[in-house]
C-alpha cells in the first residue's frame, strides 16, 4: 500500500537540489506538492518540470525568515489541495566559512534565521494543519552531517544544523501521539549549490566581512567536495525509502559511520569519567525522571 498517494507535501527550498529531488521523489509516489523557494526563476521551472512529469503541483513564492510568507504558504496550498500532510524544511544556506576572530554578526543572523528558525516557522504553521485533519503526517527535517559534530571554520553553519537534529529529536517526542512522525535528513556532500548561497542572500544579512588563510581555503575545499557530492536524487529516494522505515535519523553517507561512532566513543569515555569521580557518587544511580 502507497502511504502517501493523493497527499500533499510542502516542501521549502523546493526549487532545486535536495528539495527538487524530494519533491520529485514524493511525486512519483503520488503526492500533490508544494514548492516553496526565494528564487522566482528556479520555482517556475521546478514547478514545469514536475508538471511534465505528471505531478500535482503548486509553486508558491516564500522566504522562509518570513513567518507570515510561511502563512500564505499554507493558505495555498489548502485552497489548491484541502489539506497539508507533510512538511519538509529544507531551505538552507551554507553561511560563511570563517574562523573564531572572523566572525561576523550578520552572518550567524542569516545562518540562524534561516536555517533554525526557518525549519520553527515551517513546523509552527504547517503541523496544527496536519493536527486538523486527524490523517497523521510527517515532518522533516534537513540538517546535515554537520548535524552531527563540528565541522572547523563551520561554526554559523555546524551550530544551526545541530540545532535542527535537537529540535526533531524534541518533536518527534511531542508529535508521536498525534500520528505525525518526524526525521531528520543529515546528509554529507551533495551535489548542490550550497556553497553559492549567497546568491540569495537578503539585503539585510549583507556584510563587508571578507575570508583570508585557513577560511578561504575551508571554502575552496568545501567547493570541491560538493561538486564530488552525490546526486540529488539518490537522497530523494532514500528519503522516500526512510520514511516509509519509520527512521528518525536519515543517513545518506554510510562511509561516516566511523567518524560518529568515534564522537559516541568519547562520550561515553566522559560519562564513565564522570561516574567514577568522588564528586558525583550520590548522583550515578540517580533515577531519570523525564519530562
Amino acid at each position: 500500500m502507497n502511504r502517501f498517494a493523493g497527499k500533499t507535501a510542502v516542501i521549502s527550498g523546493g526549487a532545486e537540489g535536495i528539495g527538487f529531488a524530494i519533491a520529485t521523489a514524493l511525486g512519483e509516489e503520488g503526492m500533490n506538492i508544494v514548492l516553496a523557494d526565494i528564487d522566482p526563476n528556479s520555482l517556475a521551472q521546478a514547478s514545469e518540470a514536475l508538471e511534465r512529469s505528471g505531478v500535482a503541483v503548486l509553486a508558491v513564492a516564500l522566504d522562509v525568515v518570513s513567518e507570515a510568507q510561511w502563512q500564505v504558504v499554507a493558505e495555498h496550498a489548502l485552497a489548491r489541495f484541502g489539506k497539508v500532510h507533510m512538511v519538509v524544511n529544507n531551505a538552507g544556506i551554507g553561511g560563511e566559512t570563517g574562523s573564531i576572530e572572523q566572525q561576523d554578526a550578520k552572518v550567524w543572523q542569516w545562518a540562524l534565521d534561516v536555517n533554525l528558525m526557518g525549519v520553527v516557522y515551517g513546523a509552527k504553521t504547517m503541523v496544527p494543519l496536519i493536527k486538523e485533519h486527524g490523517e497523521g503526517g510527517w515532518i522533516v527535517n534537513v540538517s546535515s552531517m554537520a548535524g552531527m559534530g563540528g565541522v572547523p571554520y563551520s561554526g554559523a553553519y555546524s551550530a544551526t544544523k545541530m540545532a535542527v537534529v535537537a529540535l526533531s529529536e524534541s518533536w518527534a517526542g511531542e508529535l508521536e501521539k498525534e500520528g505525525i512522525a518526524v526525521s531528520v535528513l543529515c546528509p554529507a556532500f551533495v551535489q548542490t549549490r550550497i556553497h553559492e548561497s549567497h546568491r540569495n542572500r537578503q539585503d539585510i544579512y549583507r556584510s563587508k566581512s571578507t575570508r583570508h588563510g585557513e577560511a578561504s581555503r575551508a571554502v575552496n575545499n568545501m567547493s570541491k567536495a560538493v561538486e564530488n557530492g552525490i546526486d540529488p536524487a539518490i537522497v530523494g529516494k532514500r528519503v522516500v525509502e526512510a520514511l516509509n522505515a519509520g527512521e528518525l535519523y536519515i543517513f545518506t553517507h554510510p562511509n561516516y559511520r566511523p567518524m560518529l561512532q568515534y564522537r559516541a566513543k568519547k562520550i561515553d569515555e566522559a560519562f564513565e569519567r564522570a561516574a567514577q569521580s568522588p564528586l558525583l557518587q550520590h548522583i550515578v544511580n540517580q533515577k531519570i525522571d523525564m519530562l
